[in-house]
Order: C-alpha cells, then structure tokens, then sequence
C-alpha cells in the first residue's frame, strides 16, 4: 500500500491536524512564528499522528480531541528534533538547514521548550486524564533516551541490549503513546488498547532498526544527510554492533568513534558494513519486530483501519528514506 492509501480512512482528520500545527505558527511575534513556520513546514512522514487516527477507528468517536492527541503526539515529536539536532550540531533535517544551524543554539533549545509545552498544552486540552499521564511518563522516558545516547555516545563498546533500551526509549515510546492515547479516546475496551499499545511499541522498535539501516544504505539526497552521520555523531547503532558481534577483533568502528580521522573512518565503517551482511541481520531482526507487531493487530476487529495498520507494518519496513 501506498502511504496515501494507507492514510486514507484518516485523510480528513490527517488535514486538521495538519490545520492545527499551522495555528501554531499565527503568533504575535515575528522572530517566533518564523522559526514555528520552518520547522511546522518541513512536513515528514506523519506516522505518529496517523497512529493515533488510526487506533482510534476501531469504535465510534467524537474525533475532535483524537485531532488534538495526534497534534500534540507530532509536535512532541518536532520538539525532539530540535533538541537532538541541536545536541549533535546537524546541519540538516530533511534537506533543510535546522533550527540552531539558522539561529543558534540557545534560540534552537528555547524554541524546543516552546514546542514542548505546546503539545503538552494540546494534550491537556483532551481532558482525559489518562492521556495527560501518559504524556507525562513519554517525555520522561524520551529524556532518558536522550541521556542514554548522549553519554553512551563515540563508545564502540555498545552491545544489542543497550541499544534496544535506547530505542525503546526513543522511539518506541512515542509510537506506543500515539496508539494506546487514540484507542483510550475513542473508548475502546481495555484489551484493545493493550494491543494497540503493544503493536506501537513493536512497530517503533522495527521503524528505528530500519531508520539505522538507512544511515548506512542510502543515500544523501534520500536521507536529506550525509550517510553515516550517526556514527559521525558518534552514535552506535545496530549496524554497527551487528559487526562488532560478528568481528569483534575488527577496529573499524572504534576508529570512527575514536580515531584521528574519524570522517575517513567513518566512510571506511559504511563501506564495511555494506560489504558484510550484517545488513540482512538487521532486517532480519526488523522484520521480527514487524511481526510481533502484526500479531497484536490481529486481535482487534476487522476494519479499513486495522488494513491501514498492517500497511504501516509493510511501509515502514518496505521505506527507502
């Protein structure tokens, strides 16, 4: 399936989350809704606000504060962004310059914050308790994903288990909080929302490994980056440590993280990594995640929704950027 037909079902209430990120930016102070304006614009994939569509189209709801989760699930998402492009001083999201590269650090952390308490505004505004705790509990596990990678960054010591916590964190977390906050507002028995939960969070451990494939296996102009800026940034990921387990002896990957001419290295550890095989692993263990994911599905009724799903499971292992 394609990503419109995917999105089909939600394609109107997809708009007016999209109608409510573009509010955002209406503020009475120029410099502000300049930079809300680059980054609300730079529109990518959708997948955490479409999750939460999604899982809430299993039971007849009001979906004027689904709209509102799923708002506030993508900007929370945005405000990660720039904090993480700020922390690894990337030039570049999605082909764009990033916000501290055009204005600064400290203009780029303040704006984060902003971004931050505006989803967590929105997600307030649903009234439901429930969401409003699991927000909270998201950001917290975020931070320490965050933290994980910050202090765990250019050590070549990294093992699998280290690195499936980290993900867990960062990108499991807010997949699973846009499926269980869809499905607890639109009413959904408490057995289904502990499926949808799940299926997220497997669905986001799957969407990251193929995420830190892509760093390795694309292209520039895909990525809208250079390939291998993880490991220049110093971050260890699967593909990496699929080699290391496989040659540990091997010092290509210590001499990205630590070595003199860590650019030269880092071009010979893609190159290493490409040639090895160890990329049919990655997916390989992707695609179990996919699976783990699919089996949730199937606990939930039969709809264009859980369709929708299952075509999210194939697009996101299936994607090229």
């Amino acid at each position: 399936m394609s990503v419109l037909a995917i999105y089909a079902p939600i394609e109107a209430e997809l708009d007016l989350v999209l109608e409510r990120l573009r509010e955002l930016a209406q503020v009475d102070f120029p410099w502000l809704g300049q930079m809300l304006d680059h980054v609300l614009r730079q529109r990518g994939k959708q997948i955490r606000p479409a999750l939460c569509l999604l899982s809430a189209r299993f039971h007849p709801h009001d979906t004027t504060h689904v709209v509102t989760m799923a708002a506030a699930a993508e900007l929370l998402h945005t405000a990660t962004l720039v904090h993480d492009d700020t922390v690894d001083k990337s030039a570049l999201r999605r082909g764009d310059p990033t916000v501290h590269s055009l204005w600064g650090d400290s203009t780029a952390i303040l704006l984060g914050d902003y971004l931050f308490a505006n989803s967590a505004d929105l997600c307030t505004s649903t009234g439901n308790l429930r969401c409003v705790h699991l927000f909270a509990r998201t950001v917290m596990t975020l931070c320490k994903g965050e933290l994980n990678e910050l202090f765990s960054a250019f050590d070549a010591k990294q093992d699998r288990q280290h690195y499936l916590q980290r993900i867990e964190r960062k990108t499991a977390s807010l997949f699973s909080m846009a499926t269980e906050a869809g499905a607890v507002l639109s009413g959904a028995p408490e057995e289904e929302v502990l499926a949808l939960r799940r299926f997220g969070h497997a669905l986001g451990l799957a969407f990251q490994i193929v995420d830190d494939i892509l760093d390795y296996m694309g292209t520039e102009e895909d990525l809208g980056k250079p390939v291998g800026n993880d490991l220049l940034q110093g971050t260890v990921t699967l593909p990496a440590i699929l080699l290391l387990e496989r040659e540990p002896a091997d010092a290509t990957i210590r001499r990205a993280c630590e070595g003199p001419d860590r650019e030269a290295a880092v071009r010979e550890a893609v190159a290493r990594i490409r040639d090895s095989g160890v990329i049919d692993e990655a997916y390989a263990i992707a695609r179990g995640y996919a699976e783990e994911a699919r089996r949730e599905l199937r606990r939930l009724p039969s709809s264009p929704a859980q369709d929708s799903l299952h075509g999210l499971v194939d697009y996101v292992l299936d994607r090229s950027r």
